[in-house]
């Protein structure tokens, strides 16, 4: 099977868990990708004879019939602000809502490098033109129960944080467990560690029995480091990258290399 997410293939007969029931849908033969964990559907192959990829991470290998990918974009979702208004589509306030949380949440608040001009003119432009009450939108993305909370103090006081300034956090199944959480939750924390004087690159390391991988959430203040990424299946942008790795034992390979090329960094 190929998956239709990251073009990653691999035998779906060696997927311990297919179904992951988060949906509630039963009878759900899905199988997740071991690479990026998006759920496949092998009935998708007699169902669709076409598929488009619109998409702003950096190209790594082409596997949908059309592909539309422009890197330079803050998320897919400026891209398809910039397709509404290119080709004259009306826009309401529904989809403008959706649209603007996408750019929020993919940009941080408008704090990443890949903000662009074109962004703020694209979403001020949506702004006069619908309306939209978008301060009160920030509710839904930030507001969280108190047991993540508590993990967030709980990976602040356990940290590691290497001499070259690379923090980094293991977050078992048992730790995941205990809080109350999913693994994806976890992961979704890493973006409160942006701004520390002391840390450079930030690693959450955090197990998903279920679809039986480690996910890596890295992020940066200088090193590029989506080439480490891809070097362990994963990719995405220079300074936020992802993997999904198989045992801990790679993580900490990874945890490594990426100590190593923020010691160049700071050599250079």
């Amino acid at each position: 099977m190929k998956c239709r997410m990251c073009g990653y293939e691999f035998d779906e007969n060696e997927i311990p868990n297919r179904g992951c029931s988060g949906c509630g849908k039963h009878g759900c033969h899905s199988v997740h990708c071991p690479n990026c964990g998006f759920g496949n559907s092998p009935e998708l192959d007699q169902e669709f004879d076409f598929i488009i990829k619109i998409d702003h991470h950096p190209f790594i290998e082409k596997y949908a019939n059309i592909e539309y990918i422009d890197d330079t974009a803050s998320s897919t979702c400026q891209i398809i602000l910039e397709f509404i208004y290119t080709c004259h589509y009306k826009l309401n306030k529904s989809i403008a809502e959706k649209l603007y949380l996408g750019i929020a949440s993919d940009t941080n608040r408008f704090l990443y490098d890949y903000t662009t001009v074109k962004t703020f003119e694209l979403v001020t432009k949506m702004l006069k033109e619908t309306k939209i009450n978008f301060t009160s939108l920030y509710e839904s993305l930030y507001c969280k129960p108190l047991n993540e909370v508590k993990l967030q103090g709980y990976i602040y006081q356990n940290m590691t944080v290497t001499e070259n300034g690379v923090a980094y956090i293991k977050i078992t199944d048992a730790l995941i467990k205990e809080f109350g959480i999913d693994s994806a939750s976890a992961g979704n924390m890493i973006n409160n560690l942006n701004y520390v004087n002391e840390i450079l690159v930030w690693i959450f390391l955090s197990e998903d029995v279920k679809s039986n991988v480690i996910r890596a959430n890295i992020r940066s203040r200088g090193p590029v480091i989506n080439e480490v990424a891809s070097c362990y299946g994963g990719g995405g942008h220079k300074f936020a990258s992802g993997a999904r790795l198989a045992d801990w034992d790679l993580a900490d390979k990874l945890i490594s290399s990426l100590d190593e090329l923020t010691k160049k960094y700071l050599e250079k």
